[in-house]
């Protein structure tokens, strides 16, 4: 599924109206059903309705909808804040047939404003500002958003909540932004639905399917995506029924520390569960005994020190390299780090601890294996590359580093987003909250070491890997409950996760 940045939005409403054809205004009422549809769905017609409409199509589509509850019997009051006399056309025609029905208190905001009194068990339809917003709200508009979220009333956003912009919201007013409960957007997710910091805004988000051009979307290019569960099923290779281990490759995991064993574990066994023929884990020797019994399937190298590793391993007889869990941060460990980067040349899984050394040493970014994976949470990324005010200056930076680097990364989080060294972000939809719990991010280091052995890219390594990681932790968050999830869970049901895909 694409995302497009506000300004294609644009040139997609222009290109459906011209192509399919219809008018805009025939459009803007399409997209009004669909709104009041799910309104109706979610909210009975006891509950009085407030509406708020702005003077652009965010405002007609709002007044559309008032006009379309008001027909299904909702008791609807709708303003309209006309205040420098200038309304886009779409607008204007819904206003006109606004008025024309007597069962919908109707007010046209030219100049001083009373505010109606927003109580618990009013539901709100703002309309103000949309998606194509380019600054942040002040005045008067600011006031009406600041007036909406001091009230307890249900508030439902159409298309976006107004004050927020699509994209970059960097130096945004964080008071002059609507905190709706619902946002109901048109057609596609637009870019800003999907960082952290926005979700006191947007509440639960659901997309209305408009029916813009088809050939419109296809035609029009983007960088950002959503991945589908279908793109990542046709990836996925099937296995020759006589085919044997030397087929699946031999991953190298360098992972773990004396009192750290269990990062080594969890990629460890988490690697194994994604189809890998071979797995040695390189280990210190204090570490054997765990990771013997722990995961008999991998052999296990020993480092020369006890307690941490402390010197890089020959490379060539192994078809994917992974390094970082729980290695922690020796000075010894530092330099065997920079060394193992330096000598091998095929594409690494790079996490945690790894990327943590990384970070002391920025004069290497340029030496990283082409094609390689980096995995960094948001500090992570931070330490890489300098600290970012928000999701989105974060993402810039990263698509920056992989670029100069030549480089894929994951920006771990909700939304994991997928970053190839040509600029474009692929976001995953699978996972949820209770994989936010130590462990879960060794455990996609093995799952991706896994694919990077058995042959698979590392566009696909990345993009199958995050979403049947996701995946797994969503099957677990079914099954105990986003509360008790661990990592451990998560490698439980990688086998369900890959059959489901299968």
């Amino acid at each position: 599924m694409k995302i497009f940045r506000s300004a294609d939005i644009k040139l997609l409403d222009a290109y459906t109206i011209k192509h399919e054809p219809i008018s805009s205004l025939d459009l803007m009422e399409r997209a009004a059903t669909a709104i009041t549809g799910a309104i109706a769905k979610r909210w009975n017609k006891d509950m009085p309705v407030k509406v708020f409409a702005g003077p652009g199509n965010n405002g007609g589509d709002a007044l559309a909808v008032a006009r379309l509850l008001a027909e299904q019997d909702y008791q609807v009051e709708a303003y309209l804040f006309n205040t420098t006399g200038t309304l886009s056309e779409e607008c204007q025609a819904n206003k006109e047939l606004l008025e024309q029905l007597d069962s919908v208190k109707f007010i046209a905001v030219t100049s001083k404003f009373s505010p109606p009194t927003l109580k618990k068990g009013h539901l709100i339809i703002d309309g103000l500002f949309g998606s194509g917003l380019n600054k942040p709200l002040a005045g008067g508009f600011a006031a009406m958003v600041r007036y909406i979220n001091a009230s307890e009333a249900t508030v439902v956003s159409i298309d976006m909540p107004s004050g927020l912009m699509g994209e970059n919201n960097v130096y945004n007013v964080k008071n002059h932004i609507i905190r709706a409960d619902v946002t109901l957007s048109l057609q596609l997710p637009k870019l800003a639905f999907l960082f952290a910091e926005n979700e006191e805004y947007l509440g639960e988000w659901e997309l209305l399917d408009i029916n813009l051009s088809k050939e419109g979307i296809a035609n029009t290019y983007t960088a950002y995506s959503i991945v589908e569960e279908q793109e990542v099923k046709e990836m996925i290779k099937p296995r020759k029924r006589f085919s044997h281990k030397g087929n699946y490759g031999h991953a190298l995991l360098i992972a773990g520390s004396y009192g750290m064993a269990g990062a080594s574990v969890l990629a460890g066994k988490a690697c194994l569960h994604s189809g890998v023929g071979l797995l040695t884990i390189h280990a210190p020797i204090k570490n054997n005994d765990i990771l013997q019994t722990s995961v008999p399937e991998a052999i296990v190298q020993h480092d020369i020190h006890d307690s941490y590793f402390a010197l890089p391993v020959d490379t060539e007889n192994y078809q994917a390299v992974g390094i970082g869990p729980g290695l922690g941060q020796a000075e010894e460990t530092e330099i065997a780090v920079i060394e193992q980067l330096d000598m091998c040349k095929s594409p690494m899984v790079i996490d945690a601890d790894a990327l943590n050394i990384l970070s002391n040493h920025r004069n290497k970014f340029s030496s990283l294996p082409k094609d390689s994976i980096l995995t960094p949470h948001p500090k992570e990324m931070d330490r890489l590359v300098g600290t970012s005010q928000d999701s989105y200056e974060r993402l810039t930076k990263a698509i920056e580093l992989a670029f100069r680097c030549k480089v894929y990364i994951i920006l771990k989080g909700a939304y994991s987003t997928v970053i190839t060294p040509d600029g474009k972000c692929i976001f995953n939809p699978t996972g949820n909250p209770g994989m936010a719990t130590g462990g879960s991010g060794d455990t996609l280091t093995g799952v991706l070491l896994s694919l990077l052995a058995q042959g698979y890219t590392s566009l696909e390594a990345c993009i199958i890997g995050t979403y049947v990681h996701g995946l797994a932790g969503d099957i677990a968050a079914s099954k105990f409950g986003e509360y008790s999830l661990t990592a451990g869970d998560i490698i439980g049901n990688l086998p369900e996760a890959w059959a489901k895909l299968r």
